[in-house]
């Protein structure tokens, strides 16, 4: 398993606006199927991750 989690984290740090925008797009897809009503807190999960990954935000 620690090596899957080396390659994901190696990965996350080299390609961090494509992972920014895939988070970003797991999040609107979030916010569609459970209508909106979760919006605030999809977006503070999808903000959190976004940091997470390499660099932070690079998506906006």
């Amino acid at each position: 398993m620690g090596d899957f989690m080396d390659k994901a984290k190696d990965f996350a740090d080299k390609h961090d606006k494509q992972v920014d925008q895939g988070l970003e797009k797991a999040g609107d897809t979030a916010d569609k199927r459970t209508g909106g009503r979760h919006e605030d807190q999809i977006d503070k999960g999808v903000d959190m991750a976004q940091q997470r990954t390499g660099e932070g935000d690079q998506s906006r």
